[in-house]
Parts: structure tokens; C-alpha cells; sequence
């Protein structure tokens, strides 16, 4: 496998490390022993004398480098002394060493590489030493196991050596920061003052210094939110809500309520029903369900922007529409502004040959009509009269068809029926 290129030509390649320290070691199972490949030999690995924190191996390397990437090897068949659990750090010291890593190992046979943290700022930075912390093995009650470990990255002296030394600098600038912190904190002004006159390093964001001025000195809220106002104007929210992630809120609607025709301008309470949405007029279409005594055949649009209900149709049966039914399903055509419905939910003790025929429907939103499509979908090809089925609508394929499609459970079998409806004239 060819190296992978660095920085200015640099190659990444295999990093030669010794083992510098080590927490404990059981019986053969020696330190030294994951510095060769060797996985179909079962006693070639480091094991830990214990399971008990903290357990660890220290790597050094040869040289200073950009560690990138960590490359853990494994026995030939699954093993419950394997790593589920390891954290990696990394640093010039052993005392003083930074996150690099937090992950886990597959209980298999497969070797595993890891990316290891080695930018900060989107520059890069070196280390000597390298840490790996086991926290939790395949097997709870046994001990920890590294059977073969490889560094890959970068340590040519003309590419490390700059990093070095812009780190060394990144330190000490991150050292001045919290001193000013404290300074800050315990209103030593002064101090403050001539330290950052001094080194002229910001201790952080300008709108960070003006918050803490206005709110911490002054106490002006006023000037505060109509920073925190500003700084959302700006955008510098904007990464850590990028971040976020979404969380559901439920808020119960309380549409408007009016009076009309003597009777309620609202929906009522029922089951079985179906609902669709058109997202470009947001509005929402209801039709039909159960109320716990009949089927119902009431159709109704909720508008979203103006929070209120329109029944479109108290009986949809009389209008040449669906009859009364529950458990039906429904999709819309947002381009064409078209409704389909298929199916319906019979009680076994109203079930005969004419009443088992599947009706298909739809309904023209613009001109509030509705077409019969089919007496018995089943004669005509189509899908058996079914209930709690689902259908789809898909964009047309040519200018003068559409396509939907039927999804419904029988007999513990899966079925798909593609129905497609040809609009003549």
C-alpha cells in the first residue's frame, strides 16, 4: 500500500516506537510482544495483570512526529480479552497529554485503523509518547488484551520541527490565557491589564470581553440581550447549533373555534381516520373513520397559516365520492392537487360479495369533485379490498400518467401492487 501523502510531499509511514511503560503485564503475555504482527499465535500479545483501572501502555517513538493514525491488529479468531472500549492520548511528555482518541475495537479477526486527533486550529502538532488507556473488554470479567499496535504518520525533521515550534508557542499562549483568567475572575485589573498589554494576547472573542464587561461590571441586562441579539445576527451561533441535535417538541393545537350550519365547524373525535398534507397551501385534508359506533364519510381541510377548520363535505357518499368508511388510506398529487383513497375496514357481519369490492377514488381539489377510478380494483387487476395497507404517489413518469403504489399485508405474505391511472383528453 503506497504511503499517504503529508503536507509539502511529506509521506506518512510506519512510526518506530519501544515500549516505555507500561501499569502490569500477566505471565508471558509481555509489552514488548505487540511490536510484531503475529495472529495466529494466541500468547503474542500484551495482557494486563487486572481489569482494574488504570491499565495502560506507553509507546515512545523514535523521534517527534505527526501521529495519524493508530492501527490495531488482532488473534485470527474472536477473543473476549479484546478491546471494547480504549481511549488513546498523545504528547511531547508523558505528564502532559492530550485526547486523542475514543473508540472501540470489533470482536474480530480484522485488523482496525483509527484517525487520531493530531490538529489543533487546523495546524498540526507532534508527539513523543503515546498512551492507550483499555476500559472495557469483550468479556466484562477478563482482562485486557493489545495483541499488535502500528503508528502511521509523519517525522521528517523539516515538517515536524516547524509544528514543534508553533506548538511550543500555541502552550505557552494557552498558559498566559488562563492566567488572565484568573486575573479576571478575581478582579486582580491591574494584573490584567499589564499582562495583556504586555504579551498582547486576547483572552478571548471581542464580544466575549464586552459581555463580560456589560454584564459582569456593569450589570446592564439591557445592552446584554441586545448583544446575545447581535452575536445570532452575526452567525456565531450558528456552528454550535449546527451541532445540536433535534429534539421533538409537542404543543397541542387549539384551532378557532365557530359556529356554522348548526353544527360544529370542527372535526369530532375518531379513529381509522386518514389525514394528508399539501405543503405548498399547508393545508391538511381528513376524511372518514370510526367513531365508535359508525363509519363516517365527513371530509374536512384544516388550514395551518389561518388555524381553522372547513368541512369540505358532510357526506362524501352524496356527492359522488367514497362512502363511509375506517381504516382506509389516502396520498395526494401536490402538482396536480389531486387526493387518492383506496381500501376500507368491513366488520365480518356485513361482509358479502358485492360489499368485498375494492372502489378506488379520487378527489380534484381545485374543481372539489371526485371520480370514481374503479368499481373493483381487484377485476381490474388492482389489489383485493384491504385495510391498514399504505399508499404512495410518485412523480409521474410522462406528462399523462401517475403512479401509485399499494403496500399491504395478507396472509403473512408482502405484496406489491403497482395500480397506474391514465388520464385521457
Amino acid at each position: 500500500m503506497a504511503a499517504a501523502a503529508g503536507p509539502a510531499g511529506a509521506e506518512s509511514r510506519v512510526l518506530g516506537y519501544s515500549l516505555h511503560r507500561w501499569s502490569s503485564f500477566s505471565s508471558t503475555y509481555l509489552p514488548e510482544n505487540i511490536l510484531v504482527d503475529r495472529p495466529n499465535d494466541q500468547s503474542s500479545r500484551w495482557s494486563s495483570e487486572s481489569n482494574y483501572p488504570p491499565q495502560y501502555l506507553i509507546l515512545k517513538l523514535e523521534r517527534p512526529a505527526i501521529v495519524q493514525s493508530i492501527t490495531f491488529g488482532k488473534y485470527e479468531k474472536t477473543h473476549v480479552c479484546n478491546l471494547k472500549k480504549f481511549k488513546v492520548f498523545g504528547g511531547m511528555n508523558e505528564e502532559n497529554m492530550t485526547d486523542l482518541l475514543s473508540s472501540g475495537l470489533k470482536n474480530d479477526y480484522n485488523k482496525e485503523t483509527f484517525t487520531l486527533k493530531h490538529k489543533i486550529d487546523e495546524q498540526m502538532f507532534p508527539c513523543r509518547f503515546i498512551k492507550i488507556v483499555p476500559l472495557l473488554s469483550w468479556g466484562p470479567s477478563f482482562n485486557f488484551s493489545i495483541w499488535y499496535v502500528e503508528l502511521n504518520g509523519i517525522d521528517d525533521p523539516d515538517v515536524v520541527q516547524p509544528c514543534l515550534n508553533w506548538y511550543s508557542k500555541y502552550r505557552e499562549q494557552e498558559a498566559i490565557r488562563l492566567c488572565l483568567k484568573h486575573f479576571r475572575q478575581h478582579n486582580y485589573t491591574e494584573a490584567f491589564e499589564s499582562l495583556q498589554k504586555k504579551t498582547k494576547i486576547a483572552l478571548e472573542h471581542p464580544m466575549l470581553t464586552d459581555l463580560h464587561d456589560k454584564l459582569v461590571l456593569k450589570g446592564d441586562f439591557d445592552a446584554c440581550e441586545e448583544l446575545i441579539e447581535k452575536a445570532v445576527n452575526d452567525g456565531l451561533f450558528n456552528q454550535y447549533i449546527s451541532q445540536q441535535e433535534y429534539k421533538p417538541r409537542w404543543g397541542q393545537i387549539i384551532p378557532k373555534s365557530t359556529k356554522g350550519d348548526g353544527e360544529d365547524s370542527r372535526p369530532g373525535m375518531r379513529g381509522g381516520h386518514q389525514m394528508v398534507i399539501d405543503v405548498q397551501t399547508e393545508t391538511v385534508y381528513l376524511f372518514g373513520g370510526w367513531d365508535g359506533t359508525q363509519d363516517l364519510a365527513d371530509f374536512w381541510a384544516y388550514s395551518v397559516k389561518e388555524n381553522q377548520w372547513t368541512c369540505i363535505s358532510r357526506d362524501t357518499e352524496k356527492e359522488s365520492g367514497p362512502s363511509a368508511r375506517s381504516c382506509h388510506k389516502m396520498c395526494i398529487d401536490i402538482q396536480r392537487r389531486q387526493i387518492y383513497t383506496l381500501g376500507r375496514y368491513l366488520d365480518s357481519s356485513v361482509r358479502n360479495s358485492k360489499s368485498l369490492k375494492s372502489d378506488f377514488y379520487r378527489y380534484d381539489i381545485d374543481t372539489n369533485t371526485w371520480m370514481l377510478l374503479s368499481e373493483d380494483t381487484a377485476a381490474d387487476g388492482g389489489p383485493k379490498l384491504v385495510f391498514d395497507h399504505q399508499v404512495s404517489h410518485t412523480h409521474p413518469p410522462t406528462a399523462d400518467s401517475q403512479r401509485l403504489k399499494v403496500s399491504f399485508d395478507h396472509s403473512l405474505c408482502d405484496f406489491e401492487v403497482l395500480c397506474q391511472v391514465t388520464e385521457q383528453g
